[in-house]
């Protein structure tokens, strides 16, 4: 019998080809959203890609009763936990709406896990939680750097919460993987990144000014100490970002984890200029963008990117896909979307 992965915030954008992969793996998966940031087409898209009519609840993880329901509805084996507020600016702005939000569902779900004898969770953490490194590139073992927004500050008060109630449990097993930037599209272009208002992310405002969604292209800063200027980052491909979760969960369901609360870099190991992107993206589309260099944007981080060593040894995973696939496979999902 095929094992059972809940996938909260499987609508998303990291969420729902994540579901396409764990299915791809032969897992069985269920999807929980409240669709607060997401759309019921991220589900549809998953499962036109699949074929299969994977569940779908919608509910909030914040629901200590619909929570219950859903572990006592499905046998779960595993969890990974997308769920969550995402945007660096808003969590500034409203931090209560953040904590109140990516915290307690959190800790909702690992006491509903508890109660249900789930003991393997996979939690969607982020590179953000470095901070600007003092040493590039980061290591897991790099000191975190205190947030600089309430969004960086609960995904580090999340791997805590992971981390001490794996060390208060007999049989709990946790893994933290830290994401650095995910960007692209799934090949097929029936899933990809869906901003609700203004996007929060870099490729999102380059597809969007490219189809004519925005006028211009702001790119905040071109005097950092880097090679042209412009900020440097890991940019990773959401496929290859997808697969690392379903090798962290056979990790789990294998035994194979060298301690009971692990971290993973999950990059490409490479760090790309933000001009670089916007130049890479104009060669393999055949596209000129509207852009214009503006004055640096509070809170940018100047460079960070991965060692991804230790994924690649411990999990067996490495990133796979080019930048040139997918810059094209963001325009083509942009371009489904738009009808254009």
């Amino acid at each position: 019998m095929s094992k059972c992965v809940l996938v909260t915030g499987g609508a998303g954008y990291i969420g729902s080809h994540t579901t396409v992969e764990l299915t791809a793996a032969g897992y069985d998966v269920v999807i929980a959203d409240d669709l607060s940031n997401s759309d019921i087409c991220g589900v549809e898209g998953v499962r036109a890609i699949t074929g299969k009519n994977i569940p779908f609840v919608e509910m909030n993880c914040l629901d200590k009763e619909a929570m219950d329901k859903l572990f006592t509805d499905y046998k779960i084996d595993a969890v990974i936990h997308f769920a969550a507020f995402k945007a660096v600016g808003e969590s500034v702005a409203e931090p209560l709406k953040y904590y109140s939000n990516n915290i307690e569902s959190f800790v909702t779900l690992l006491s509903t896990a508890a109660r249900h004898g789930v003991n393997n969770i996979v939690f969607s953490s982020s590179a953000t939680v470095y901070g600007q490194p003092d040493v590039l590139p980061a290591t897991e073992q790099t000191p975190r750097k205190p947030a600089t927004s309430p969004y960086g500050n609960t995904k580090q008060m999340c791997e805590d919460i992971l981390r001490d109630t794996v060390a208060a449990s007999a049989t709990l097993k946790g893994i933290a993987l830290r994401y650095f930037n995910p960007i692209g599209a799934h090949p097929s272009a029936l899933i990809g990144e869906l901003p609700k208002g203004v996007p929060n992310n870099l490729v999102p405002f380059i597809t969007q000014t490219a189809a004519g969604v925005r006028e211009c292209l702001s790119v905040f800063g071109d005097d950092y100490n880097t090679p042209d200027g412009s900020c440097l980052r890991d940019y990773i491909d959401v496929v290859d970002l997808a697969k690392a979760h379903v090798t962290a969960v056979s990790r789990m369901l294998d035994d194979k984890n060298k301690e009971r609360y692990e971290i993973f870099n999950i990059g490409t190991g490479r760090a790309v200029s933000v001009l670089e992107l916007v130049n890479t993206f104009e060669k393999v589309n055949g596209l000129k963008l509207n852009y214009k260099i503006v004055g640096r944007r509070p809170g940018d981080v100047e460079s960070v990117w991965a060692d991804t060593t230790l994924a690649a040894t411990e999990l067996g995973w490495k990133a796979e896909r080019t930048l040139d696939e997918t810059l094209k496979s963001a325009w083509e999902w942009e371009k489904r979307v738009r009808g254009l």
